[in-house]
């Protein structure tokens, strides 16, 4: 079977085909591809909440939009990304440096055996989503938006299956080290999902954004397929469990699995206790966690994934550099995250408003938002660590530890989420307290574990620029905090949208340069690296063939990581 790419792509598009072969190259196309699809993903929200947010039937129906996603979205990342993130990128790469149609055979066979599972598991879905839905609600969700929720559930796992095939696209070219198509794919839905609300929200209501969301993830897809099939991928229809590789896939697949699956246990419990509040909890959640998510996926998940492949290599041969390799990477990670932190502490109610006030997003909720922003902004830093931290073990073939971490963290944040909703009535806030609080025990868990595993882990080449840094984010959100009160009361309209675009840009970049000031003084090594990140990333380019994880998140809430 041939697959000819069209026009564009033949005469003009020769560079979405191109080859990256440095770690600088993957994590520069990871960074830019992720702020395009972080503000195609924004546009999303800013969309549905003013097509939405005019009446409270629309309100809720956009509710129960989101709390749709949860199963299907499951169903995904269990079947497909687990087995994808932890098996099949690793042993296609062996497989095609040795004999490319036997790669492609088997990952033919690799396709249709847990496309069959994923067949069978939406089918009993589709039939049970009534079940399903009444068991990971709260007691506020209205009997309208469970029907709604049950009918976009199944709805959903069509879109889930263009993902399924999508995701394996996305693991063959970047087994290939091409990363551009991937890249661009994400944004391709998110375009889809606006052309839904745009074209088919009058005639359908929320049911045209889920059809968006259709058209957004075949468009995912297809997007993908001509430089899949350029590449020489043929596909055959057999399930050969005997093939070379099959085997070793499956056996690789359970822990990243259980692992994924102890995530997505915690996003059901934020659905159960987000509408067991109402009142647009789940809503207002989900835009925090976008909100949260964008400094994440800036700086912790492309520095964790880029940096995997190369701490695999120094564990098998120098302790001592991988040790330091990991202390590196973190004091960046921490160094890149804590003042975009502080930025969404401070500047919490501009960015709320400006990301997703339109003219019908009530004032009320824009500063209850705010508010689960700042909270969640504390532990912004310790969920980009935990990033880098949980590869560091798969590095060193320990996958039982981060998943006992994962465990403990689900249990955790069921008792803190059940005590602050039920018992102590902090209400939404009492979620966002919940996130951040787990999320830094999360991180301590790590240090500790990997302190016992490594011993010289946590030395002062970890603390002491900690240390500084937290300093400096710390003094930079005091200068940020200062004048931008002073400003706001003296000087700017806030009410008017260009003049709180000023004051934002105005104490922004004073604490920025607070922050930078401060780094120099306190002689942060990390600023220094920063400006020699070219240099910086050479040692690591030759290990990017080896990378052995799916790059880019797909899946339908990808920004909530």
């Amino acid at each position: 079977m041939t697959f000819k790419l069209p026009k564009l792509l033949e005469n003009g598009g020769s560079w979405l085909e191109k080859q990256q072969n440095s770690i600088l190259s993957a994590a520069t196309i990871i960074t830019v591809s992720t702020a395009i699809s972080t503000i195609s993903g924004l546009l999303v929200k800013r969309i549905l909440i003013a097509t939405f947010f005019d009446t409270q039937a629309g309100r809720e129906a956009l509710d129960a939009f989101w709390l749709a996603f949860q199963i299907p979205d499951m169903m995904f990342q269990l079947i497909i990304l687990g087995a994808l993130s932890a098996a099949f990128i690793p042993i296609f790469t062996s497989y095609k440096n040795k004999d490319q149609a036997k790669a492609f055979e088997m990952s033919s066979i690799m396709m249709n055996i847990l496309l069959l599972v994923f067949l069978l598991v939406g089918v009993l879905i589709f039939i049970f989503a009534g079940t399903l839905t009444h068991l990971r609600t709260g007691a506020n969700i209205t009997p309208e938006q469970i029907r709604i929720i049950i009918n976009l559930t199944r709805l959903m796992i069509f879109a889930q299956f263009f993902f399924a095939i999508s995701n394996f696209m996305t693991g063959i070219l970047q087994s290939f080290q091409r990363f551009i198509v991937p890249a661009v794919a994400p944004i391709f839905y998110n375009l889809g999902i606006i052309a839904g609300v745009l074209l088919f929200a009058d005639r359908f209501g929320v049911y045209g954004a889920a059809l968006g969301v259709l058209l957004g993830a075949f468009l995912h897809m297809i997007i993908q397929l001509p430089l899949v099939f350029k590449l020489g991928f043929k596909y055959k229809f057999s399930f050969n469990l005997k093939f070379d590789g099959v085997a070793e896939f499956f056996y690789l697949m359970p822990p990243r699995v259980f692992a994924i699956g102890a995530g997505e246990i915690r996003k059901l419990l934020l659905g159960f206790f987000a509408t067991s509040l109402g009142n647009l909890s789940f809503t207002l959640m989900q835009l925090t966690l976008s909100l949260m998510a964008i400094p994440i996926r800036f700086f912790g998940v492309p520095i964790g994934q880029a940096s995997l492949p190369f701490l695999a290599e120094q564990a098998k041969k120098d302790r001592v550099k991988f040790v330091s390799l990991i202390i590196q990477s973190l004091n960046q990670i921490t160094f890149l995250t804590l003042p975009a932190s502080v930025l969404l502490l401070i500047l919490r109610v501009p960015v709320v408003r400006f990301a997703f006030g339109t003219y019908n997003f009530p004032w009320t909720a824009t500063v209850l938002t705010g508010k689960l922003v700042a909270i969640v902004s504390v532990s912004i830093a310790a969920q980009a660590l935990v990033h880098l931290l949980n590869r560091a073990f798969y590095a060193l073939k320990d996958t039982r530890t981060p998943l006992l971490i994962a465990i403990f963290d689900v249990f955790l944040y069921l008792l803190i989420s059940y005590l602050l909703v039920f018992v102590w009535k902090f209400g939404v806030l009492g979620i966002a307290v919940a996130t951040s609080a787990t999320a830094l025990i999360e991180l301590f868990l790590f240090l500790l574990f990997l302190q016992l595993k490594l011993k010289n882990f946590i030395s002062e080449k970890l603390v002491i620029p900690q240390l500084k840094m937290l300093t400096a984010g710390f003094l930079m959100g005091v200068f940020l905090y200062l004048p931008f009160k002073l400003l706001d009361e003296l000087i700017f309209n806030t009410s008017k949208t260009i003049e709180l675009l000023g004051l934002s840009v105005v104490t922004g970049t004073v604490g920025f340069l607070v922050y930078i000031y401060f780094a120099l003084l306190f002689n942060i090594h990390e600023l220094k690296l920063l400006l020699r990140l070219v240099n910086n990333f050479k040692p690591w380019q030759k290990t990017l063939s080896q990378t052995q994880e799916v790059v880019l998140e797909t899946a339908v809430e990808a920004e909530e990581l």
